[in-house]
């Protein structure tokens, strides 16, 4: 499989009043071509600032302090702003994580999914409205062509994020990423949700990038799970092999927190650290049952299990 995209030991802070936040602090891993990706972690894991970091969209006091994201080749980080503005969009579709406030109350929802073909010189004014009514139609909203008339706030949440989606889509993606797609929505809309992203992921051959805290979803829609821990990556594993066999206690704690064990919900103990002083060493040390004195002294190094499996725990074999 070739690499779409590759993020290289990519470091994001947000300088506070009351300190540094270290949202991402030296992460590292792959895209493949046409491959799903889910990461997964707690609220305030480095999840969604670190996308946000691929398309450099971090604001206010944040700022990428180092790294590399090559897409296709070119290191994102490098660009000037007209050459990324270029890509956002137009090569990288971002499904945001609220439809509520990402699109514009005083402009027709149609329009908002035509603007992006327009500006990227995909298509004149008629064709672009053409392809915005197709994408209604596509992403599953009736009466696609009166809808496009329409402004967000006469339509539900589900037909929100479907317009989201379908702004995403309208350039043909090389890479979709969703953040939290199914936030604030009830569960039936949430299954038709991602019935329809599997479904786009398939029929445009994008690869896919979803964040998420909801395991379950994570695990139904990605080939490969990437697990954040406090702003570092604690886990990278095939689906399958990491359902089979997680290696890092976090992993195992998501895992086991994601099904009813013995008719109840299992916890992880403790929360996630302030990011304005972290814990030295494993971040996870202080929640772990398996945590020594190397744990809080030494960050662990990657281990390698497979070919495509790899932990950053000292005592990955239990």
């Amino acid at each position: 499989m070739s690499t779409l995209l590759e993020i290289r030991n990519l470091k994001t802070y947000f300088y506070r009043r009351d300190g540094v936040v270290r949202a991402v602090d030296g992460i590292s891993y792959e895209v493949g071509e046409r491959e799903s990706v889910g990461i997964v972690g707690e609220s305030g894991s480095g999840k969604s600032v670190s996308m946000l970091s691929v398309v450099r969209l971090i604001g206010g006091r944040g700022r990428i302090e180092a790294g590399e994201v090559v897409f296709e080749g070119r290191n994102l980080l490098e660009l000037d702003e007209r050459a990324l503005q270029q890509i956002r969009g137009n090569d990288v579709g971002f499904i945001f994580q609220n439809p509520q406030t990402s699109l514009n109350p005083t402009m027709r929802s149609g329009p908002q999914i035509a603007e992006p073909v327009l500006w990227h010189g995909r298509a004149d004014r008629k064709k672009s409205f053409e392809r915005a009514v197709s994408l209604l139609e596509e992403v599953g909203i009736p009466a696609p062509a009166s809808r496009y008339r329409n402004y967000p706030f006469e339509l539900s949440g589900g037909m929100k994020q479907r317009v989201m989606i379908a702004m995403a889509l309208s350039c043909e993606p090389k890479l979709m990423i969703a953040d939290e797609p199914t936030t604030a929505l009830d569960v039936t809309t949430q299954a038709q949700i991602m019935d329809l992203l599997n479904r786009m992921k398939a029929s445009y051959g994008m690869s896919t990038v979803l964040i998420t805290h909801d395991f379950g979803l994570a695990v139904e829609f990605s080939d490969r799970i990437v697990v954040m821990y406090a702003g570092r990556v604690a886990e990278i594993a095939p689906t399958r092999e990491f359902l089979n066999s997680p290696r890092h206690p976090y992993s195992i704690g998501l895992l086991e927190n994601a099904k009813m064990v013995r008719g109840r919900l299992d916890t992880i103990p403790g929360q996630p650290p302030d990011m304005t002083r972290p814990p030295s060493g494993c971040r996870f040390h202080p929640r772990c049952p398996r945590a020594t004195d190397r744990c809080r002294e030494e960050h662990p190094g990657m281990t390698r299990i497979s070919d495509n499996h790899s932990v950053y725990c000292w005592h990955h074999e239990g």
